[in-house]
């Protein structure tokens, strides 16, 4: 972690730069003792030496559009919804059983996790896997990095639209936070100056990272 961006370097010995992920943080006022997060904040600072590391995860559901399609040429509007539905929810499944198996086996950090369902819906194991474009990380077009981190589209078969939005349809991604603190939050509304920094640190112009954080924008854009 540096500051409020994450560096992710292609070995441990830290020599190569892979990429830069970036967090907004809190802005509004909080109680004593209760911090304004950022998704940074659950990554070792840099200046500490710690190795630390962040995952990521993109995952699908192939052929529900396509089968919803031929219900739909046959006029079967229910099957068609019903389909879509249940690739949806197969997506989400997916998604809880593979960070099931990171916290269990991949990074092994919680490999006595013995969880029941109601538990897991309450999410009370360790780590979190926010996703771009969701409270905690807003901006959707860190979804790129995220995408470009993994190759998404070569090892999932999922891709992102112009709008960043996931094809097939069915689909879920996000990154890995494995810190014991780490939990979710909704950043809220950004006041002009963390805007401003945050289009800096991105390499951006201000007016099109306003557009793509509008709905979390405490003023009005020039």
């Amino acid at each position: 972690m540096n500051d409020d961006d994450i560096e992710v370097y292609v070995d441990d010995a830290r020599r190569e730069l892979r990429m830069t992920l970036h967090s907004l943080r809190q802005q509004d006022e909080k109680p004593p003792g209760r911090p304004n997060r950022a998704l940074a904040d659950f990554v070792a600072p840099k200046e500490t030496g710690l190795k630390d590391y962040i995952g990521a995860f993109a995952v699908t559901i192939t052929g529900a559009d396509e089968l919803a399609k031929q219900f739909e040429a046959k006029h079967d509007d229910y099957s068609s919804i019903m389909v879509k539905s249940l690739a949806d929810r197969l997506a989400e499944a997916f998604a809880e059983r593979l960070h099931e198996r990171v916290r269990r086996e991949y990074w092994g950090y919680a490999a006595d996790e013995a969880l029941d369902s109601e538990q897991l819906v309450r999410e009370e194991y360790q780590g979190i896997r926010p996703a771009p474009g969701y409270p905690a990380c807003p901006d959707h077009t860190e979804k790129e990095l995220l995408f470009r981190l993994i190759d998404a589209s070569k090892n999932a078969g999922v891709t992102l639209t112009e709008s960043f939005a996931m094809w097939p349809a069915s689909a879920v991604s996000g990154f890995y936070f494995s810190h014991p603190a780490s939990q979710y939050f909704a950043v809220g509304k950004l006041a002009r100056d963390q805007v401003e920094d945050y289009a800096r640190r991105k390499g951006m112009d201000l007016a099109t990272i306003e557009r793509w954080l509008s709905p979390n924008l405490g003023y009005e854009p020039e």
